[in-house]
C-alpha cells in the first residue's frame, strides 16, 4: 500500500514510520509512506501557508494554492484522499478495515484554524477525526491512522491472529498479559495459565475479557451481547454466570 501524507511538518513522522512494525513493512516494500511537505509548494519568498480567513475569526486557515501544487505533484486525482479533522467521521475499526483494501491513500494533515474548504470541496476529501478533542495539528491523528491501517495489511504482522485478539477487534477488550518471572516481589501468575490445559486457558482468557469490557465499556458490551449465538457452549456460560453475578 502506498500512502502520501501532505504535511507541513514530515520530520514529525521519521520516528513512527521508520522504526518497529511500520518500519520492517516499509523496509519489505509492503508499506510506501511519502511525506509531501507542503511549504516546498508556496510561492511565497517566506513560504507562507497559512493567511487570515474570510469573514473574520480566530487564528489562520491553511491557504488554498500550496494545497492544491502538493496535491497536484502527487497525482492524486483519483485516489482517496482523507483530511483529519476534528469535525469528521469517527475512526473506527469498520473504517480501519474500509482503508486497508485502498491500494494508495493520500491523507492532508491540517493546521492552524484549518483548511480552505475549497481544498476539501474541489478534492473530494473525506474528513476523518480520531477523537472528540482538539490537537494542535493533523499529524498525530494521521500517524493513528496510518498505524491502525497497516496491521491489517496481509503480512504487516507475523500472524493474523494478532489482529484478531487485540482490543476491540473481537468485540471485547484484551485480557491480562504476564510473563517471566512467575514471581515477583510476592506478585504471582494465574495458576490456570502455566497449567498447559489450552482450552481452560482460554475460557479464563475469555472470561477476563468480559469482566473488563462490561466494566469499563459499556458501548462494546452492549454490542457483544448481540453476538451470542457465536460462542461455543463453555463460553456461554462463562457469559451467563457473569450476567448473573451481582458482584460485577
Amino acid at each position: 500500500m502506498r500512502i502520501d501524507v501532505l504535511t507541513l511538518f514530515p520530520e514529525m513522522f521519521a520516528p513512527v514510520t521508520e522504526q518497529s512494525i511500520l518500519g520492517r513493512a516499509r523496509e519489505n516494500q509492503i508499506l510506501d509512506v511519502r511525506l509531501t511537505n507542503i511549504r516546498d509548494y508556496s510561492l511565497d519568498k517566506h513560504k507562507k501557508t497559512d493567511d487570515y480567513p474570510f469573514g473574520g475569526g480566530a487564528g489562520m486557515v491553511m491557504s488554498v494554492e500550496p494545497v492544491f501544487r502538493s496535491l497536484d505533484a502527487i497525482q492524486a486525482k483519483g485516489k482517496r484522499m482523507i483530511y483529519m479533522s476534528p469535525r469528521g467521521r469517527m475512526l473506527d475499526h469498520a473504517l480501519i478495515q474500509e482503508l486497508a483494501q485502498e491500494p494508495e491513500l493520500v491523507i492532508l494533515c491540517g493546521h492552524y484554524e484549518g483548511v480552505d474548504q475549497r481544498i476539501l470541496d474541489y478534492w473530494n476529501m473525506e474528513e476523518v477525526s480520531v477523537g472528540d478533542y482538539i490537537l494542535t495539528g493533523g499529524e498525530l491523528p494521521a500517524m493513528i491512522l496510518i498505524d491502525a491501517v497497516a496491521r491489517l495489511i496481509p503480512e504487516v504482522l507475523g500472524s493474523s491472529e494478532a489482529n484478531m485478539e487485540e482490543s476491540i477487534y473481537c468485540g471485547l477488550l484484551e485480557y491480562p498479559q504476564y510473563t517471566k518471572p512467575r514471581s515477583y516481589q510476592g506478585l504471582g501468575v494465574p495458576e490456570v495459565l502455566v497449567s498447559g490445559n489450552h482450552k481452560k486457558i482460554h475460557l479464563w482468557k475469555f472470561q477476563k475479557s468480559l469482566e473488563i469490557t462490561k466494566e469499563r465499556r459499556p458501548d462494546l458490551w452492549n454490542t457483544f451481547l448481540k453476538k451470542v449465538d457465536q460462542l461455543t457452549k463453555e463460553e456461554k456460560k462463562i457469559l451467563h454466570q457473569l450476567l448473573e453475578s451481582e458482584d460485577l
